[in-house]
């Protein structure tokens, strides 16, 4: 999962400019008016700040590469230009210059897009080297776009259409088309990709439905409806990492979690509940209705919600798991990151378990004097009897490797080649080594 923000409103801390988290939601990171900062999203008590860089003022655009030290920045004051950074060596690895602005960025372990206006740049992450320029996309204002971060298929979504919902797929390994899908009527505001890459999530400038898709195939699996009385605009969209909960966030006061399952239709002889019964009913009807109307009954709700204490606020959501339960993170605009606890048998609305200050001084003592202790009050209630996140969908994790880049150490690649598949690193890209991601000579696109 990788979602980005811009906070250039009202009613944050005047430092904070953009917000995003990395692919396996470990860390946030932070763009802000003196550089940038990454944090730690591994514990719920506390947040680290595990670094802070001042190479670039009024940083827009700071995205992680997992946990490893790569991190990519751009700066407001050079906005066409992109720096590639080790954070731990405090080292430049290279940089770029494109024609336009830089609207966006993404990162899997095999690739770097970079998204323009109208234009979209594939790098090989390994050496930076640019592969492919994507050019005359349909107009693109806000840099809109998704990239798996299963670097095994590096599937690739951007808008197809300025004026309806169309959804372009792309193989950013084998570098060809894959897909269009007719996903919405109204022109795209949200895409992600589940972690393995098999599904795409996207939402309309509208609002009120959000679509899940297989891919590459392009099917739609699923359809939720996030509202129905006014149209929003959707900020972030996130799976959990065994894709069966999708979260959306918005400029509203609620984030809403759907739980991706497949209803059953009751056995043959089995005595049906009056609900069931009702809803036997309202199908049967809706063959005789309009197709909108129609669409609207076979539309799933939230299985759960979040209420936030804040309206109009621009925001990020993710799905993480942390300390072994599923949690809901939260990046606001008001200089807060959130974190609730997710009943995962009975849905229903989230508890806040812990908020953490992005920024020191945005409150006073005696505020937050009570908010510790109302957070206290909630965790003192008695825990639910529900089986834990682990016991019902978490999947095994595996410590961060220290494998390094093959390609570059055996001296079968040379700075400027692609590295061939079977050399491509299993684990996570630490970046320990002097000779990985080695510098590259400033180059202008």
């Amino acid at each position: 999962m990788e979602d980005r923000e811009t906070f250039d409103g009202p009613g944050g801390p005047q430092d904070l400019i953009s917000s995003s988290f990395n692919q396996d939601t470990t860390s946030l990171s932070v763009g802000t008016k003196s550089g940038y900062r990454l944090f730690s999203v591994t514990s719920v008590d506390k947040m680290d700040c595990i670094h802070e860089g001042a190479e670039s003022p009024d940083v827009y655009i700071v995205e992680r590469l997992f946990s490893s030290s790569l991190v990519v920045v751009v700066s407001l004051s050079m906005p066409r230009r992109m720096n590639v950074y080790h954070f731990k060596r405090g080292t430049e690895i290279c940089n770029y210059s494109y024609s336009n602005n830089i609207l966006s960025v993404r990162l899997n372990r095999q690739r770097m897009v970079v998204c323009l206006e109208e234009s979209v740049y594939i790098h090989n992450i390994k050496d930076m080297k640019l592969l492919k320029t994507l050019l005359n996309i349909p107009h693109n204002p806000s840099g809109l776009c998704a990239l798996s971060v299963n670097h095994g298929n590096s599937y690739l979504a951007y808008p197809g259409s300025q004026t309806i919902g169309e959804i372009m797929v792309y193989d950013a390994n084998n570098l060809s088309t894959v897909t269009m899908i007719p996903a919405h009527d109204s022109p795209l505001a949200a895409l992600t990709f589940n972690v393995s890459g098999t599904k795409l999530a996207s939402a309309s400038e509208r609002g009120t439905v959000i679509r899940v898709f297989t891919i590459p195939e392009g099917q739609r699996l699923f359809e939720f409806r996030r509202g129905m009385k006014r149209y929003v605009s959707i900020s972030s969209l996130s799976f959990s990492s065994d894709a069966q909960f999708l979260c959306a966030s918005s400029n509203t006061e609620t984030v809403h979690i759907f739980k991706l399952e497949r209803h059953s239709p009751s056995r043959e002889g089995e005595c049906p509940t009056w609900g069931a019964y009702v809803g036997k009913m309202f199908t049967a009807a809706s063959t005789y209705l309009p197709s909108q109307v129609s669409d609207m009954m076979h539309q799933d709700r939230a299985f759960a919600t979040v209420r936030l204490n804040m309206f109009g606020l621009k925001n990020i959501c993710a799905l993480a798991t942390v300390q072994k339960l599923p949690r809901l993170l939260v990046a606001s605009s008001d200089g807060h990151i959130y974190i609730y606890n997710i009943d995962t048998q009975e849905g229903g609305e989230c508890v806040l378990v812990r908020k953490h200050r992005l920024f020191e001084g945005d409150k006073e003592p005696q505020e937050e004097q009570q908010e510790e202790e109302e957070l206290e009050d909630r965790r003192s209630l008695p825990p639910s009897n529900s089986l834990t996140y682990a016991a019902t969908v978490a999947l095994p994790s595996t410590p961060p490797s220290s494998t390094t880049l093959t390609g570059y150490l055996d001296g079968g690649a040379k700075k400027g080649d692609v590295i061939p598949e079977h050399e491509f690193t299993k684990g996570p890209v630490c970046l320990d080594d002097k000779n990985e991601f080695p510098p590259v000579n400033n180059q202008s696109n």
